[in-house]
C-alpha cells in the first residue's frame, strides 16, 4: 500500500510541530511534577496514594485522612538533551549537498557537492525555558539552572464524619528548553516550553465501609505551549529551484528581456535565489487556555491490611487554546514570488495558482486550535511481601488516540499557506491540518516501600514509558520514545504531626530516526520538512524532590 503523506511549507510544519509535540510531552511529562513519594515509587500508587496527591492519582484515598493535612512540596527538574544529526551515504537535495550544517568546506570550495561531510553535528539543548502568563513570553532559566514546580495541598475530614474535603495545586505537565543563537538543532525548535498547572481541585472521598472508599475530583487547570524556531526547508522542489537559478537564470541575470521574462515566467528577476540550506524565516507562536476542566474518580478497595486494590478515572478535557503567532519572513522567498508578479505570464501562473502577490517581511495575527487533553485510566494493587516490604503494581491507559489531527485556524489570510495548499487537502488560505495517527498505548509500574523503622522507609520504583508517536512523526522536539522512569526516595516521620519525604527520579529517553524515515524530521524527496538528515538523539530528565508533610488532628 502507498501512503501519501502531506506536502507541507516550514510554517505549516513548524506550527505542527510546535503543537502536537508540545502536547505530546505530556506522555513524557505525565505524573512527574505531582507527587515526590510516587515519583521514587514509579508511579504505582493508585492502590497507595500518598496523602493529599490522592486528589490526583485516587480521590477514594482521601477517605484515609483523620482532622486537617497540609501538603507542601517542591521538585527542582534538571533537563540534559542531547540532539545529534549526520549526513545519510548519498547525501543530497536535487544534487546539492554543500548544507552548512553537516559540511566542512569554507567559502573557498565552489562546488555544490560536499567534499568533506562532518562526522555529527551535535545541537544539544543549553538551557530551561518557562512561559510565564502575565508576561505572555518565555523566559530562559540560564545554563545550569533547573525548572522549580512547587505544589501545596490542604484536606479536612471532621471528627465522626465518613468524608475527606480536600483540594491541591499541582502541575500535571511543565516541561521547556531552548539554545543560542545558531545551534543546529534550532530548525526543529529553539525555545520550546509547555504548561499544564492545576490550580483548584476541589475533591472528596467517601468512606463506604471499613473496606471501601470512593471519591471524586474536580479539577480546574492552566494551559499553555509556546515555541520559538528557525525554518529552512530542504526539499527537493527548492533545491530544483536553487537549480533554476544557479544554472538557467545565470546568463539572465540583470537582462530585461521582456522575451526571457515571459519565457522564464519572471523567476530569474529575483535578486536572491532559493537554497533548500538556508535559512527561510522564524516562527514565534503561544497559545494558551486559562481554565481547563476535567475531572477524577477513584475507587480503593482494601480487605486486608496486606491487600489492597485501587483505581481511577482521569476524564478528557477539551480546550480551545488561543493565542499570537509572528513570522519573520526571509528574503529569498519574498523575492522569489516578487519576481514571479513582475512578469505578465508569472502573475497568470500566480492568479490560476491563487498564489500570493506578495511575501511581507512580518506576518502576525491570532492563532487558536481545538484540543484534548487526552483521558487516562490507572489501576493497581499494593501486597506485603513481607511484613515490612510493600510491593506496589500498576496498569495505565491514555487516549493520545485523541490526537488523530490537529487543526490550526488563523485569524487572516497567511501568504505561505496559500503555496502549502497546492501541494495538500489539509491547508486552506486561513487554517491547516494534520493527521497524526496517535496510538493509545498501556503502561506499567512497579514500586517497593521498605520500612526499616517505625520512622524510617526506604523507596524504589520502575516504570518504562511506551511511545504513543507512529515511526513516521518522530522528530527530536518529541522525546516520548520508549522513556525509562527509575526512582529512589527515603520517608522519615519526626513526629505524629511531622513527616519528610526526599525523592530523586531519573527519566532517560533514547531515539534513532534514520534518514528519510519521518514526516515531522527527516522525511525525503518533495514532502520533506526539515532536516533530511540521520538523527539521533536522548533525553535524561534528572528530577529530585522534597515533601514537608504537616498532620494537625482537630476536635470541634
Amino acid at each position: 500500500m502507498q501512503v501519501k503523506y502531506p506536502k507541507l511549507c516550514p510554517l505549516t510544519a513548524a506550527i505542527v510541530i510546535s503543537g502536537f509535540s508540545s502536547f505530546a510531552n505530556a506522555q513524557l511529562g505525565q505524573n512527574l511534577a505531582v507527587d515526590i513519594r510516587s515519583l521514587s515509587m514509579g508511579n504505582a500508587v493508585t492502590a497507595d496514594p500518598p496523602g493529599i496527591s490522592a486528589v490526583h492519582f485516587n480521590p477514594a484515598a482521601l477517605a484515609k485522612i483523620d482532622g486537617l493535612q497540609t501538603d507542601v512540596q517542591g521538585i527542582l527538574a534538571n533537563f540534559d538533551i542531547q540532539r545529534e544529526f549526520s549526513a545519510p551515504p548519498g547525501y543530497n537535495i536535487f544534487g546539492y549537498s554543500d548544507d552548512p550544517l553537516v559540511c566542512n568546506d569554507g567559502p573557498e570550495v565552489s562546488a555544490n557537492i560536499c567534499t568533506d561531510f562532518k562526522g555529527s553535528v551535535h545541537g544539544d539543548v543549553e538551557y530551561a525555558s518557562l512561559y510565564v502568563p502575565i508576561l505572555k513570553k518565555m523566559v530562559d532559566l540560564g545554563a545550569g539552572y533547573p525548572l522549580v514546580a512547587p505544589t501545596a495541598g490542604i484536606a479536612y475530614k471532621p471528627p465522626g464524619s465518613k468524608v475527606t474535603y480536600a483540594t491541591a495545586m499541582y502541575a500535571p505537565l511543565v516541561a521547556g528548553f531552548g539554545a543560542e543563537n545558531g545551534n543546529p538543532g534550532n530548525y526543529m525548535g529553539q525555545q520550546v516550553a509547555v504548561e499544564r498547572i492545576t490550580y483548584l481541585s476541589p475533591s472528596f472521598g467517601y468512606q463506604v465501609n471499613d473496606h471501601l472508599s470512593i471519591g471524586a475530583s474536580v479539577v480546574m487547570s492552566y494551559n499553555a505551549i509556546a515555541l520559538k524556531t528557525d525554518l529552512r526547508f530542504p526539499n527537493e522542489m527548492i533545491g530544483v529551484l536553487r537549480m533554476v537559478d544557479d544554472v538557467v537564470c545565470a546568463p539572465f541575470k540583470d537582462n530585461n528581456d521582456m522575451i526571457t521574462d515571459l519565457l522564464l515566467l519572471g523567476i530569474c528577476n529575483a535578486k536572491e535565489g532559493m537554497n533548500p540550506f538556508n535559512k527561510m524565516g522564524a516562527l514565534q507562536v503561544s497559545l494558551e487556555q486559562s481554565l481547563s476542566p476535567s475531572y477524577n474518580l477513584g475507587l480503593l478497595w482494601e480487605p486486608t491490611d496486606d491487600f489492597g486494590f485501587g483505581m481511577v478515572y482521569q476524564s478528557a478535557a477539551k480546550m480551545r487554546l488561543k493565542g499570537k503567532y509572528m513570522i519573520d519572513n526571509a528574503k529569498a522567498p519574498q523575492e522569489l514570488v516578487r519576481g514571479l508578479n513582475s512578469s505578465a505570464t508569472g502573475q497568470i501562473l500566480a492568479a490560476i495558482l491563487g498564489l500570493p502577490g506578495y511575501v511581507p517581511d512580518i506576518e502576525s495575527g491570532l492563532v487558536a486550535m481545538d484540543l484534548e487533553y487526552p483521558a487516562h485510566f490507572q489501576a493497581g494493587i499494593k501486597y506485603k511481601i513481607l511484613p515490612d516490604l510493600q510491593l506496589n503494581l500498576d496498569v495505565g491507559w491514555t487516549d493520545y488516540s485523541a490526537w488523530n489531527k490537529f487543526k490550526f485556524e488563523f485569524d487572516r489570510q497567511i501568504t505561505l499557506l496559500k503555496v502549502a495548499k497546492l501541494l495538500s487537502n489539509d491547508v486552506t488560505d486561513n487554517s491547516l491540518a494534520l493527521p497524526l495517527k496517535f496510538t493509545s498505548p498501556w503502561s506499567w509500574g512497579i514500586g517497593l516501600e521498605y520500612s526499616a523503622t517505625d520512622r524510617l522507609k526506604l523507596r524504589a520504583g520502575y516504570e518504562p514509558r511506551a511511545s504513543s508517536i507512529p515511526n513516521d512523526k518522530r522528530n527530536t522536539m518529541v522525546p516520548i520514545n520508549n522513556a525509562q522512569l527509575f526512582g529512589l526516595g527515603v520517608g522519615y516521620r519526626f513526629d505524629a504531626d511531622t513527616d519528610l519525604d526526599l525523592s530523586v527520579g531519573f527519566l532517560r529517553s533514547r531515539d534513532n530516526i534514520p534518514a528519510c524515515t519521518s514526516t515531522l524530521s527527516n522525511k525525503c524527496g518533495v514532502d520533506n520538512i526539515l532536516f533530511s538528515v540521520h538523527d539521533k538523539f536522548h533525553r535524561t530528565l534528572i528530577l529530585s524532590g522534597f515533601c514537608l508533610l504537616k498532620i494537625a488532628k482537630i476536635s470541634l
